[in-house]
């Protein structure tokens, strides 16, 4: 090896050195300082996870009531609204929240991210929507007027891209073909019967039952472009005369 090569060798070694020698030496020389530091931000840290642990137990009160009252469905707006604080602040509550007992969370474009909770009264409800058909005596089928059968709009194909993850496997000809009169008992339809009319799962029937829009989501999904409308006294689906 020649003596230029050697030399090359130490000037890159040094390059190297060098920084990491002056590292050394400032780590060596304030230590204490960077320990005092560092001590002072944990300190923070955790005064600021006790605040906000603080604050949440105050509003789990406010919470728990909006939940009950809206059958599990809440927004970072409603919260804000109920609780006086700012959205971001509203929303960040939520997120833990939905982390800790597994909600559901829906973006809409047309409305605030929706949070959905599962209460052990709201499963029930659902359960009994269920199988409430069973138990339910053989009574006459209540005829409905035909302006309900008039022909359904047309539909978007925005909306049809939207509600495609939610549509079940196409339902049989027979299925299609049934008489709307001989789906209703006293003239209503309980969650599993609209949402196999309406070609959907029943837990979206269920997140949507309480949307503004959900006549119209009903009318474009119904096969004879029927609105429906949900009653939450009898926890049945009634259609909407035009």
């Amino acid at each position: 090896m020649s003596e230029k090569t050697i030399e090359n060798y130490g000037k890159s070694f040094l390059v190297l050195i060098l920084p990491l020698s002056f590292l050394i030496v400032f780590l060596v020389n304030t230590w204490k300082v960077l320990l005092v530091i560092l001590g002072l931000l944990m300190v923070f840290n955790l005064w600021q996870q006790y605040r906000w642990e603080k604050w949440c137990n105050q509003v789990n009160p406010l919470f728990y009531q909006l939940i009950r009252e809206n059958q599990g469905k809440i927004t970072p707006m409603d919260l804000a609204i109920k609780g006086n604080f700012s959205g971001q602040v509203a929303k960040r509550y939520l997120d833990g929240k939905a982390k800790e007992f597994g909600a559901s969370v829906l973006d809409s474009e047309n409305e605030d991210q929706s949070y959905y909770f599962i209460t052990a009264s709201i499963l029930g409800d659902i359960l009994d929507s269920s199988e409430s058909l069973e138990k339910l005596p053989a009574q006459p089928v209540t005829k409905i007027a035909r302006s309900f059968l008039a022909p359904p709009p047309p539909i978007a194909q925005e909306e049809e891209t939207e509600t495609e993850s939610e549509s079940l496997p196409e339902p049989t000809h027979e299925e299609v073909k049934k008489p709307l009169e001989e789906q209703l008992v006293f003239g209503s339809l309980i969650q599993s019967e609209l949402a196999k009319r309406l070609n959907v799962y029943s837990s979206t029937v269920y997140k949507r039952r309480n949307d503004p829009d959900f006549a119209e989501w009903c009318r474009s999904r119904d096969p004879d472009g029927i609105a429906w409308s949900y009653s939450r006294k009898s926890k049945e689906f009634f259609p909407i005369q035009e």
